[in-house]
């Protein structure tokens, strides 16, 4: 058998975490005969909950789950891991502008960059969840100078599957039945839901998406605001950000990033743009990414890009440069 896996989560004691470790542990991630060894972070205040956290994944008596080691510490919790899930940061709360969501937010990514270019192997994937993702995965990256950039990562699939399922609803078919939905830009109510390139395959006759719904006005605005506000829907219902549909995110995420993708799909992710579409180069965002069976993914190349996703793609990437500005003036040395 292969040797386990080390794989950190950070706020590890939280309801996202709770939600994903069990995938994790079990191998719906990393495949069924991987063994695991799950390092969990969390702050001070967190370690009494975090035991009873250990406890139940004990006691889940999972095959493939080899080591269990919660910490409070950056130094030991980094040290040597082959992949970083970064949930751990400031929840949202009904109400937080996502500027001062970004101020309480950003140190805690500086350090963990840090740690990460100190610590953990310089093949370590590292996949950035804590809001605002694009910004935080950006901050991380600038200090992990010593990792390829192609190793960061945030989270934008929990976008897409929440736009695969609107699509699905509407038209009375599986979530699996669609496919190559785009997420551009940045995780925030200015992200651009696309379906032009978007696929349905209903009762074995593959078409697009917007000729099997036929209704370019819900297409244009009722579609992608929901899309766009459904986080601050469910904290209104909830009064909790998403749990389990992020932890569902996040494995599909790590599982297609280290198994790669399908002949001819892809999928959402927040990457280091290569100035491809006119996105600025180096910001995070979110773009159409194909995945090799040995982990490496490239933008997706050539597709169309008319009057309204350039004017949609381009406010987003404006939001991004403005986060971007105002967390290196925060980080500043």
């Amino acid at each position: 058998m292969a040797e386990p896996l080390r794989v950190l989560v950070t706020g590890a004691a939280g309801q996202i975490a709770y939600s994903l470790l069990y995938s994790v542990a079990k191998g719906d991630v990393f495949g069924n005969d991987q063994p695991i060894a799950l390092v969990l972070l969390d702050i001070p205040p967190m370690m009494t909950v975090l035991q009873g956290v250990v406890m139940e994944l004990q006691d889940c008596a999972l095959p493939l789950l080899k080591e269990i080691l919660p910490t409070d510490s950056e130094s030991t919790a980094f040290k040597d891991i082959d992949v970083a899930i970064l949930v751990g940061a400031m929840p949202r709360r009904e109400g937080m502008e996502r500027k001062d969501l970004l101020a309480a937010n950003v140190k805690i990514f500086k350090s963990q960059g840090q740690a990460i270019d100190k610590y953990a192997k310089k093949t370590c994937k590292v996949l950035v969840v804590g809001n605002p993702a694009n910004t935080n995965a950006y901050i991380t990256r600038k200090y992990a100078p010593s990792l390829p950039n192609d190793n960061f990562s945030c989270l934008t699939r929990l976008d897409q599957n929440r736009s695969a399922t609107q699509v699905a609803q509407r038209l009375r078919v599986s979530a699996d039945d669609i496919s190559n939905v785009i997420i551009w830009g940045n995780h925030s109510s200015t992200q651009f839901p696309d379906v032009r390139h978007a696929t349905v395959n209903k009762a074995g006759a593959v078409s697009g998406v917007y000729d099997a719904i036929q209704d370019d006005n819900w297409l244009k605005n009722e579609f992608i605001k929901t899309v766009q506000t459904r986080g601050g829907n469910i904290i209104k219902a909830r009064k909790l950000s998403s749990a389990m549909s992020a932890a569902k995110a996040i494995a599909d995420h790590m599982k297609d990033w280290w198994f790669g993708t399908k002949e001819g799909q892809w999928v959402s992710m927040g990457v280091t743009s290569d100035g491809s579409y006119g996105i600025v180069e180096g910001l995070v965002y979110s773009f159409p990414v194909s995945i090799s069976s040995s982990g490496k993914y490239s933008i997706v190349q050539g597709l169309a890009v008319d009057d309204f996703a350039r004017e949609k793609m381009d406010v987003t990437m404006k939001e991004l440069i403005e986060e971007k500005d105002l967390a290196l003036s925060d980080c500043q040395d």
